[in-house]
């Protein structure tokens, strides 16, 4: 057996690198029993090295492209073909050429062949580099086959595979070139399989698409195709196009493109027979391979044979379950205003502070709701906790219970209050005591205070055990039943006075302009803050400049040096004590803190300086102030012409004071978890260097690919395989480019919610309204908080924002995210500072274009591009 071509029976399980995604895969296909792939061989990469490896021409231009970047376009497609010109005028070396003709010779030099690309990088797991490189159909005789290799080689380097790698990050030089060639077979029908439906995600509902001839006419967008889904044997949706086209083979070589029959454009391209056997077919392939299989297939005289099969690799994972009963996922990120990746570290404490039924999946937070849908006690709560957080989730979790046969419902229990007369009830008994506020403030600080005692004595295992235990008073601390009232009777408050005064003054969202300004908002606080620190250092025209040019995070460090640097200094790190243990995206432990990184601050602080006069902080939050009494007066004098007016304004003074007194400590706990796990980071980065200097891990940021429990052991042991650690890393790079669902289902289907939504203007973009009043200016699109450059009256429109994003809110007129409820981080802040605000607008950093000018209804709740 000749290490330059090998037989689809030939190969190994661990030759991806001879062999390439494709060849790899017909060659497992090859040897699974009852399933007919037409015979062939591939051409290993072996021979592609042979050919180019010592060629200087050929290394000089790898050289050059591999220094570009993605946007030079130009540069690449110039390099790209020269690099394809060399590699056709290249002749195939004679040994290669020798392995080929034996082969042909044994399988029949006189049949027309596919000639197919198959590169290393491609139709793995996590990429799929679909249709990345060339693929020949018909090719008959030994000279044309071997011109075609050459084709195949080239098309390593169209523009398009090139542009691919460089966006997935696989280096030129590391990804080579197998090519298949294989024994055509000429179809009366061909097409695609997914053994999950491409659509929904639904693992259990298999999609294939059919049309007449060969496959590239589908593949190629040129035809329509039939559709038909199946469903554990049953065909529950069947769809027939119009078929005008299809390619054949021609006699001599090549292909042909020619009309169909008009008699047989609108029948089904196959029987229901043939579709039943189809769905066998790709289930026992799905089960060989262990995962969800993208399937090309082709009819030819009344039998199936199966000529690709990859892993679909745009599926979000299932969150595991430990049975096979149904199960419904709801997305903690989603709630939690933070829908990125988080490293196993920053899971598992986050896991190790919740009390919810958790699962992960994506390296994400779900919590099956399954048993709570189930009972219609807690369903209602459910349901009307996720309208306040995230509208279209309600809406998903309403369309999966409205299918009556994924979720059993338990019999009923009326014990539980309606949810408005529970609100009720809770809020007339609740005292309105703004002293309760600080007390629970002050209990959080002298805990944590004690900790940073405590945590400083401890080391080793008895670190780890310290942790755990200390996660039990923050427990106690988060969901102190006090606590959750308070912020509840606000929340319980607002929606209150959104209803009655809609009702008895036709004042829509009155709770907003109410809630600005409110006391004991840390979050909103921390922005206002920042402009004070621009007010420090604004008479000093040597720290602004030298700020402007800061690179590196130790630039506190040299500001002595100016005049004005102490004082910089000193307000940036009375900043920092507050406030340092915040970033974007904080929920995961693992994040850079601010204070770990202050450099992130600069920006901001120049913006500040830039776009606000002295004291604007203070002005700011006494105009909202101002605005909330004045609103709050007037509504009162109108409730006082009305029938029972005296009663009414009463009711509603007590509704608003609740507001007013409450509101702004619901920032707090989340303040104080994240301000404890900074804590428990510092003491595990110590612990880290020590496994640094003993060789047990290589960089001190490898503890947070570990969960918690499994730290704990290496600290213990000091052993690690790290082989883990660079597993772990490959899955976050995966992780980050999926998008998380809402709602999931334990089939994998992904249900999605809708607004609904009637008289929106003409190609408006419908979101959640959460904060009042109308607004236009320019949007600003930001996906990293770091690359903020804001100017006083911009829109910001990003994914999401958790309280690290608060400092740029103070620059903004308007919010727009893609994530949010009525009572997430964004919402409340954006009420606080009175910023017209639409959350939960489905991929609005797509739809809408930086710079483009916006006007947001944060009332009504959309936004129009003007």
């Amino acid at each position: 057996m000749s290490s330059l071509v090998l037989g689809f029976q030939e190969m190994e399980k661990n030759q991806l690198f001879l062999v390439g995604g494709k060849g790899l895969h017909l060659g497992e296909l090859a040897k699974i029993q009852g399933i007919q792939v037409p015979e062939g061989f591939c051409v290993t990469t072996v021979g592609y090295r042979k050919a180019f490896e010592q060629n200087e021409t050929y290394q000089a231009l790898l050289d050059r492209l591999t220094m570009l970047k993605v946007d030079e376009r130009d540069q690449i497609g110039e390099i790209s073909r020269k690099i394809r010109q060399l590699i056709m005028d290249v002749e195939i070396p004679s040994d290669v050429a020798k392995a080929v003709t034996h082969y042909l010779s044994q399988f029949g030099e006189e049949h027309a062949y596919a000639v197919r690309s198959s590169a290393t990088a491609e139709d793995l797991p996590h990429a799929s580099f679909a249709g990345q490189q060339d693929t020949y159909l018909n090719i008959i005789g030994i000279d044309s086959i071997l011109q075609h290799i050459s084709k195949c080689w080239a098309s390593l380097f169209t523009d398009r595979a090139v542009i691919y790698r460089m966006q997935n990050g696989f280096d030129h030089r590391q990804v080579y070139l197998s090519v298949i060639v294989q024994r055509m077979v000429f179809p009366q029908a061909s097409g695609i399989l997914f053994t999950a439906d491409p659509i929904t995600s639904n693992r259990k509902l298999l999609s294939i698409d059919a049309s007449y001839g060969l496959g590239e006419a589908l593949v190629s967008g040129l035809v329509s195709a039939d559709c038909y889904k199946v469903k554990e044997g049953q065909i529950v949706d069947m769809r027939i196009a119009t078929k005008t086209l299809a390619i054949y083979g021609r006699k001599e070589g090549g292909t042909k493109t020619q009309q169909i029959d008009p008699d047989l454009q609108k029948t089904q391209t196959l029987t229901e027979t043939q579709i039943l056997q189809l769905e066998r077919i790709g289930r026992q392939i799905e089960a060989h391979f262990g995962c969800p299989q993208d399937i090309e297939w082709c009819l030819a005289d009344d039998a199936f044979y199966i000529v690709q099969s990859r892993p679909i690799t745009t599926l979000y994972p299932i969150p595991e379950a430990n049975d096979q009963e149904n199960h419904v996922y709801v997305s903690v990120g989603h709630q939690q205003m933070m829908t990125d990746p988080i490293k196993p570290l920053g899971l598992s404490f986050f896991l190790l502070t919740t009390p919810a039924p958790m699962r992960r999946a994506g390296g994400r937070l779900f919590v099956d709701v399954t048993h709570q849908l189930a009972s219609p006690a807690s369903r209602n709560a459910l349901l009307n906790a996720m309208g306040q957080h995230d509208p279209l989730m309600r809406d998903a979790l309403m369309r999966t219970l409205e299918r009556g046969d994924f979720i059993k419902s338990l019999p009923n229990d009326n014990k539980a209050p309606s949810p408005t007369r529970g609100n009720i009830d809770t809020l007339e008994k609740f005292e309105n005591n703004p002293s309760i506020v600080s007390d629970l403030i002050k209990r959080s600080q002298t805990s944590i205070e004690e900790l940073k005692q405590n945590i400083q004595t401890k080391s080793g295992s008895d670190l780890l055990d310290f942790i755990l235990e200390d996660i039990q008073e923050l427990k106690k601390i988060l969901f102190d039943p006090q606590s959750s009232a308070v912020f509840m009777a606000a929340m319980n408050a607002s929606s209150w006075i959104n209803e009655k005064m809609n009702e008895w003054l036709g004042e829509k969202n009155a709770a907003d302009t109410l809630s600005q300004s409110v006391p004991n908002n840390i979050t909103s606080e921390m922005g206002l803050a920042l402009m004070d620190v621009a007010d420090v250092i604004r008479p000093y025209p040597e720290v602004i400049e030298y700020l402007q040019h800061v690179k590196e995070d130790n630039f506190l460090d040299e500001l002595a040096a100016f005049e004005g640097g102490q004082e910089t200094r000193d307000a940036i790190h009375a900043y920092l004590d507050k406030y340092g243990m915040r970033c974007a995206g904080e929920i995961d432990m693992t994040r850079t803190r601010w204070r770990e990184k202050p450099i992130t601050l600069v920006p901001l602080i120049l913006g500040n300086i830039k776009n606000f006069e002295p004291h604007a902080g203070n002005r700011k939050f006494e105009q909202g102030r101002q605005e909330a009494l004045e609103k709050e007066q007037e509504l009162v004098e109108r409730l006082k012409q009305l029938p029972d007016g005296e009663q009414k304004a009463k009711e509603t003074k007590r509704m608003i004071a609740l507001i007013r007194n409450f509101i702004g400590y619901r920032e707090y706990p989340k303040y104080g978890m994240i301000h404890r796990y900074f804590v428990y980071k510092q003491a595990l980065l110590k612990e880290a260097e020590q496994l640094v200097k003993a060789n047990v891990i290589q960089k001190i940021e490898d503890i947070y690919y570990l969960t918690f429990e499994e730290l704990h052991e290496v600290v213990r042991t000091n052993k690690l395989d790290d082989q883990i650690i660079s597993k772990r890393k490959d899955d976050y790079k995966f992780f980050e480019k999926l998008t998380p669902p809402r709602v999931i289902t334990s089939d994998g289907e992904i249900i999605a919610g809708e607004y609904k939504r009637e008289h929106l203007p003409e190609g408006a973009i419908a979101g959640l309204p959460v904060s009042s009043g109308v607004i236009e200016g320019r949007a600003r699109v930001i996906l990293n908080m770091e690359d903020a450059d804001l100017e006083e009256g911009d829109i910001l429109v990003t994914a999401f924002t958790d309280p690290g994003w608060t400092p740029l809110f103070v620059s903004i007129k308007g919010l727009v995210t893609e994530v949010g409820g009525l009572m997430t981080h964004g919402a409340v802040i954006a009420r606080e500072y009175g910023l017209p605000a639409v959350v939960g607008v489905e991929n609005a950093t797509n739809l809408i274009k930086d710079g483009q000018r916006i006007r947001v209804h944060g009332t009504e709740g959309y936004i129009e591009i003007l």
